[in-house]
């Protein structure tokens, strides 16, 4: 069985930090793609971060760039995404998506991915 299982995730302080982890199982990242999207009350599905399956491309969304971190452990066949001056409007449910890497596409087009997570929630509140 492929699945891809989110964990991290939890309540924490405007500027505060927390570290979401991707952990694949049934297959190895190695020549797979890794999105990071979210989705808050109200809102759509938004992109976040994206790292490559050659790990020589990675990108992030306007909102998040300069304050998140996206990363691999080959070793431990999960990708990390580091939250860093949490903002309110961070609130959400991150999921993590994956697509092999010879499938070509957007950074952030969902419909490219169809192996999904389960969803962990990011409540960011003083």
């Amino acid at each position: 069985q492929l699945q891809v299982v989110e964990s991290g995730g939890g309540l924490v302080q405007p500027g505060g930090s927390l570290t979401l982890s991707c952990t694949a199982s049934g297959f190895t990242l190695d020549g797979w793609s890794i999105g990071w999207f979210r989705q808050a009350p109200g809102k759509e599905r938004e992109g976040v971060s994206y790292y490559s399956s050659r790990g020589g491309r990675i990108m992030y969304s306007s909102s998040v760039q300069g304050r998140f971190t996206i990363s691999r452990d080959g070793a431990k066949n999960t990708v990390y995404l580091q939250m860093n001056g949490l903002k309110l409007e961070d609130t959400a449910l991150y999921f993590c998506a994956a697509r092999p890497g010879t499938i070509l596409g957007a950074y952030f087009s969902a419909g490219q991915y169809h192996l999904w997570g389960q969803g962990t929630q990011v409540t960011v509140s003083s």
